[in-house]
């Protein structure tokens, strides 16, 4: 789960990581209220969206202006004119996709004076199962465009959990970032409170992009990201509480309510699959025979006809979606509770698209029976190969 900048900064704060003074703002006729409650004498307007890119994206509607979705401005009117100019439009950004998302925030805060713009972050190593330490002095750029271009910029270490973290982390991320003197012994009081914080909430990752040290010399979080253990929320009730779900894609919103596991793609063949290898096997084959899967769907091995016929409905409706192909191995899952659930949901919403359905393993002749019995239109295959050919060649022509 993600969170917005305002959000993750007021987080911040409650570690005592140093942030600038700032104001959320949900309705036009309040910006100007929340910016008089700032000192200037330089105002930053900055859209929020669950997105990366904002300073240099761009709105669809023209009288959002063209100055992206993070402004300067130099007076209380002139701030509370831009995020006038900015609630309620569509941003794009090259994370945002050509779609945009709109934005239903905005974040008026203090401009900072900046002497250099550095980056830093902290992740799951899922290779090593340690929280590790990013660090660059190349500050305010997309870290994968300077991992490509130039990798010796970036010093990544993780932390033993055996040991714990320790002074020694928080100088080896100062010395990597070029600080001196006073700027050290800040960077390894920030190191403690964002690995304490990263390791009590929960979190799957957390970027400082960028880091400042202002003109006076000190360090400051210019803007943050988090993200957050979706399975682990069950403990951060507070965390939970930020969930913003206007920015969250529909199909995968309905998907996690009903303890389903969706990732949506640019596809145009729905999968829906029980396990998640076979799912990824599903998706490999798919593309292997010249089409690409339109998501990721495990319904899992305790799935329910209930559970079956709502993920059925979250594929249907994908406008992508030109073809689905159903691949089940019945170990666990049955069948014939597969073959419930697609009748269920085809009767429910209909089948406008072609629909292969591979069902192999526990109670398949059931499973079979019923799908054969149903009267719809499906198109039965044998095994997982000849699945995909069929689904390929009636999506492709």
């Amino acid at each position: 789960m993600n969170i917005h900048e305002y959000q993750a900064k007021q987080l911040l704060k409650e570690y005592g990581a140093p942030v600038s003074d700032g104001r959320v703002v949900l309705r036009a006729e309040d910006a100007k209220t929340a910016a008089g409650e700032l000192d200037g004498p330089l105002w930053v307007v900055k859209a929020q969206i669950h997105a990366g890119g904002r300073g240099k994206g761009s709105f669809k509607e023209e009288s959002a202006g063209d100055k992206g979705g993070v402004r300067l401005t130099k007076s209380v009117e002139e701030a509370a004119e831009e995020a006038r100019k900015m609630l309620g439009r569509t941003l794009v950004t090259h994370q945002t996709g050509p779609e945009g998302k709109q934005v239903n925030r905005i974040y008026i805060e203090d401009g900072s004076g900046i002497e250099k713009e550095l980056y830093l972050a902290l992740l799951v190593d899922r290779v090593s199962s340690r929280v590790s330490f990013v660090a660059s002095t190349e500050g305010g750029m997309d870290i994968e465009e300077v991992a490509a271009n130039t990798p010796e910029k970036i010093v990544t270490f993780s932390v033993d959990p055996a040991s714990g973290l320790s002074a020694f982390h928080g100088r080896r991320v100062a010395f990597a970032l070029g600080l001196e003197g006073a700027q050290v012994k800040q960077c390894v009081q920030l190191i403690s409170q964002l690995y304490k914080m990263f390791v009590e909430r929960d979190m799957e990752m957390l970027e400082i992009n960028p880091l400042i040290v202002t003109d006076k010399g000190d360090l400051k979080c210019l803007d943050a990201k988090m993200g957050f253990d979706g399975n682990a929320l069950y403990r951060q009730k507070d965390i939970l509480a930020l969930r913003d779900e206007t920015e969250e894609d529909p199909k995968e919103l309905a998907a996690s309510k009903f303890d389903l596991n969706y990732i949506a793609l640019d596809g145009e063949i729905g999968c829906m699959v029980n396990g998640a290898g076979l799912a990824m096997a599903t998706m490999d084959i798919i593309k292997l025979y010249g089409a690409e899967p339109a998501n990721f769907l495990d319904v899992g091995g305790g799935a329910t006809t209930e559970k079956v016929t709502e993920a059925f409905k979250i594929i249907t409706s994908d406008p992508n979606v030109k073809g689905i192909l159903v691949n089940i191995f019945g170990g666990i899952m049955r069948c014939d509770v597969i073959a419930e659930g697609v009748v269920a949901a085809v009767k429910e919403v209909g089948l406008q698209v072609p629909l292969v359905v591979r069902l192999e393993g526990t109670n398949v002749e059931e499973g079979k029976k019923i799908i054969n019995e149903s009267g719809l239109a499906v198109i039965a295959a044998d095994d997982l190969g000849d699945a995909a050919q069929k689904i390929v060649k009636e999506v492709k022509g």
